[in-house]
């Protein structure tokens, strides 16, 4: 399967998993399909995430990865000194992370951003949503984007990376890039927004924008 096909191969499991009204669904039929060696993940490099490794920072503060995938930016953190939580909607994407990493000091679960658990709400000190609220439309978006900002603690920080599009602008394919509006949607102050490009051939445009929840609040 080449990029392209990869690709193909998960927006028809969007597509379908969406209109039978399941916004989440196709994540565990897409990562099951990868460990039957029947299809790939587009998205999982295997690698942390560039922007991720040019913002972060050692740390000993807990740390939450949403939408984890196969570990790789959650155990990054880690090895800079964060206490790690990461999840993922799918539990075959964390039981093949957990074999990944067996020795790992990351916490994984599998969870659902929608509907997390309630001792998570604003229990994290740095929060890092990558490219996962950008798979998701509508309600669901919208959802997320709320979800996202209420697991961050009091005086701590959100980094939220996703591809990006003007209004405009067709959204196109999943992933459905976020407007400026939306990324201005997370429900905390923001600290900077980065309108960046990355170094692929063509080069694709990505938000990195980082929040931070009051200390009183």
């Amino acid at each position: 399967m080449n990029v392209e096909e990869q690709r193909g191969y998960a927006r028809r499991l969007a597509a379908e998993s969406i209109a039978a009204g399941d916004a989440t669904g196709w994540f565990e039929r897409l990562y099951a399909a990868a460990d039957r060696g029947e299809a790939a993940v587009p998205w999982a490099d295997l690698a942390p995430n560039p922007m991720l490794r040019a913002w972060a920072r050692p740390g000993s503060d807990r740390a939450v990865v949403v939408g984890c995938g196969l570990g790789d930016d959650a155990e990054y953190l880690a090895g800079l000194g964060h206490h790690v939580t990461a999840f993922d909607v799918s539990e075959s994407a964390v039981a093949r992370a957990r074999s990944r990493f067996p020795d790992s000091r990351v916490e994984y679960h599998a969870a659902d951003l929608l509907s997390p658990p309630p001792e998570w709400r604003r229990a994290f000190d740095l929060v890092v949503e990558s490219y996962t609220v950008q798979v998701l439309r509508g309600e669901a978006r919208r959802r997320a984007i709320a979800g996202v900002a209420d697991l961050v603690a009091p005086g701590g920080t959100l980094l939220v990376i996703a591809r990006a599009r003007e209004e405009s602008d067709d959204p196109g394919r999943m992933p459905w890039p976020l407007t400026r509006a939306e990324v201005e949607s997370f429900p905390l102050p923001a600290v900077r927004i980065e309108d960046l490009f990355d170094d692929e051939d063509p080069p694709v445009r990505r938000w990195r924008a980082e929040f931070r929840r009051p200390a009183g609040s």
